[in-house]
């Protein structure tokens, strides 16, 4: 029998986002309680279900780790963390009752995980449960032959880096690969390669442990379940945008300044994005639909409001190339400041079909909540009748 071999090595293993999302809900609503549930959006080379014993094994393991003294030092580093959050992680432990791991009666190939509990104690499950059934997945497949296809592919990428044309604003990325990575391992060594080799277009990671390894900057801010959690936090459905963005620009006061903006549609979010926030916000990020579309709204709706866009950053973040990246960044960088959060064409291209996993928020405080997306497949609701509902109070359509 093979040695057990642990994907999660360190809670400090996760991305940055989960930590200040964290942050907010212990200072303001430490009594919710939630629930997240698994999905994989593509048909897999090999079925999922085979995998649940040893997923099970790894969230046992995952269970067991605490932060470091030396983890928690260098989490209360960081300007924006607190010491009270510190303290808090101090004594935290992921627990083993609140996530479950099934085989659906009506999908005997596929996974059901489940994560329910406070949201204090559940949220952070995400980015650990993506990254294990990730790598238990490429596990079946041979290592050798994948990570030397990984390297040919990430060294064609630092070639295309040498030919990035000039603009008013510089090109950046970062790496949002986490969630999706093939392994532990070849997310180390890429991002290794990358800190070492791709200056100074590579400006950060939002993996925790692997900025502090190589010192780069940790990357993020908040992601949909944050503000997917106002849905249920009592105030008017038509508001919870805007008491999100007033409760993040409260908890952070000036620092993370980039909100994210397809919840339940750009064309949507922007109608709450007054003035007031085009001011305290310093950008915003595209994670669903045509990112040159979303791009050109973005730059029209600070101009609507007498803001020089060139002052702002816009943040892309769905699905992206290298080549892709380029093609905005010609497109965008003499109007704008731009950033490119890539992830799996940087943690996974080594050959074989990426998984395509999401862990996200479903119910909070017993009701529903939604991410409606303006991609078509990229939403989430597991209750139709909450969906039409909060899809009439936009104006936007149920895709």
């Amino acid at each position: 029998m093979a040695a057990f071999d642990p994907v999660i090595g360190t809670l400090l293993d996760t991305d940055l986002y989960k930590l200040t999302m964290m942050q907010e809900i212990l200072h303001h609503h430490p009594e919710t309680r939630a629930e997240y549930t698994f999905k994989c959006r593509n048909v897999p080379e090999l079925p999922l279900a085979p995998l649940r014993a040893e997923i099970d094994a790894q969230l046992d393991h995952l269970c067991g780790l605490r932060f470091t003294e030396d983890e928690l030092a260098y989490i209360g580093g960081l300007r924006f963390i607190k010491s009270d959050f510190v303290d808090f992680l101090r004594l935290f432990q992921l627990q083993r009752r609140f996530i479950e791991v099934s085989i659906p009666e009506n999908r005997p190939d596929d996974l059901d995980i489940r994560v329910r509990g406070p949201m204090l104690h559940c949220m952070l499950f995400e980015i650990y449960v993506l990254a294990i059934v990730n790598e238990v997945y490429f596990r079946q497949f041979p290592a050798a032959p994948a990570l030397a296809e990984g390297r040919r592919r990430l060294a064609d990428k630092l070639a295309t880096l040498r030919e990035v044309p000039a603009r008013r604003f510089p090109f950046i990325f970062f790496d949002f690969g986490t969630r999706r990575r093939f392994s532990r391992v070849w997310h180390d060594e890429m991002i290794a390669t990358l800190a070492r080799d791709a200056t100074p277009y590579m400006r950060g990671t939002s993996n925790l442990s692997l900025a502090r390894k190589h010192g780069l900057t940790p990357i993020g801010t908040m992601a949909h379940e944050y503000l997917q959690a106002f849905q249920s936090f009592g105030s008017r459905l038509r508001d919870f945008q805007k008491n999100a963005l007033e409760h993040w620009v409260h908890e952070y006061r000036g620092d993370l300044g980039i909100a994210l903006t397809d919840v339940v549609g750009t064309d949507a979010f922007l109608r709450d994005f007054d003035l007031y926030f085009c001011k305290l916000f310093d950008g915003l990020r595209h994670d669903s639909g045509d990112p040159f579309d979303w791009g050109e709204k973005v730059i029209a709706h600070y101009e609507r409001h007498r803001i020089d866009p060139s002052t702002k950053q816009l943040v892309f973040s769905d699905a992206l190339t290298l080549p892709r990246a380029l093609a905005l960044y010609a497109h965008f960088a003499d109007r704008a400041r731009t950033a490119f959060g890539i992830g799996t064409n940087l943690s996974n291209d080594c050959g074989h079909e990426p998984l395509q996993i999401v862990m996200k928020l479903t119910r909070c405080n017993g009701q529903a909540v939604a991410k409606v997306s303006d991609s078509p497949g990229k939403g989430m609701c597991e209750d139709p009748n909450f969906l039409s509902y909060l899809c009439h109070v936009f104006g936007v359509e149920n895709k």
